[in-house]
């Protein structure tokens, strides 16, 4: 099980490349940032964790930037989004962007996609709330048109476009795979439809997380397709907890730091390394352990 960070930097913490810097150094396997492109002043939707929407979520750095210069600042690092609002952009200039990315960063690329959940914030793009999940999957597959064809094409309910030339063309190949964040038998059965791997809901308990990823094996394998990898995410994590998720068969864990100042990272990143070491337990499993909710930071626990 490959062990990574997810933090939802802001302009008020330590910035992207001494991060990805330290986090290579470290040991960890990827970096993960969330996205939201602002937050309307006036809003009705409640927010998913109940309460007051934190600081962060106003605050948070831009996803493609972000990525960019981490990029610049490591070697072997994966990088992606935990979640880039897909619904809520041109997929045209998204598909770039990424593709871009993927060439500036050697193929280092993944692009976890969400519908979103704050409905002012996807008015304000054009994208009608119900009807996200489905412009996602057109802007989707449309991305994977432009990355896989020199002349590429595509006609459908919310993106039309005819023959279009677009590089770079993304160094992975066929494209950087694409996880899709939500939870549930709808979010699975898109996933099986247009996406690469599941990213499971934040601090998701593992009494849920192995029937959810026993229901997306069976979905994938009826459409003939094979194991989809799983990444879950804790912002409490121990070494039991990881162990559970190894013995689940996660792909990969990603543990979430809080956005403090620069030292206060730094020092979460210390603490995490003593994990890296963790395998599945070979003893017989306890009862399942048991998460909070998750912190107050923008990320992939609702589509």
């Amino acid at each position: 099980m490959h062990i990574g960070i997810f933090i939802g930097m802001t302009d008020e913490t330590i910035r992207p490349a001494p991060l990805a810097a330290a986090v290579e150094e470290r040991g960890f396997e990827s970096l993960f940032v969330p996205e939201h492109t602002h937050i309307p002043a006036s809003r009705e939707t409640p927010y998913e964790g109940g309460g007051e929407l934190p600081r962060p979520y106003y605050r948070v750095l831009d996803p493609i930037a972000t990525l960019a210069a981490a990029a610049t600042a490591t070697t072997s690092l994966r990088l992606g989004t935990a979640v880039s609002l897909v619904a809520q952009h041109d997929p045209i200039i998204l598909a770039k962007q990424i593709a871009t990315l993927d060439l500036i960063s050697g193929g280092r690329i993944e692009v976890g996609a969400g519908a979103g959940w704050n409905r002012e914030e996807m008015r304000n793009h054009g994208t009608d709330p119900r009807t996200r999940t489905r412009v996602l999957r057109e802007r989707l597959l449309a991305m994977k048109e432009i990355w896989t064809r020199d002349q590429a094409s595509f006609h459908g309910e919310f993106v039309d476009f005819d023959p279009i030339f677009s590089w770079p063309k993304p160094p992975q190949r066929p494209h950087p795979p694409i996880l899709l964040g939500g939870w549930g038998r709808t979010t699975h059965a898109r996933l099986v439809d247009h996406a690469d791997g599941w990213l499971a809901p934040f601090d998701l308990p593992v009494a849920e997380l192995g029937p959810g990823m026993r229901s997306l094996e069976a979905l994938a394998e009826e459409a003939g397709r094979g194991r989809l990898p799983v990444t879950a995410t804790s912002f409490s994590p121990n070494r039991a907890l990881l162990e559970e998720f190894a013995a689940l068969g996660v792909d990969r864990a990603l543990l979430g730091v809080s956005a403090e100042e620069p030292d206060g990272v730094l020092r979460q990143l210390d603490e995490y390394a003593g994990l890296l070491s963790v395998r599945p337990s070979s003893s017989t499993p306890g009862p399942p352990s048991t998460s909070p909710a998750a912190p107050a930071v923008p990320g992939h626990g609702t589509e």
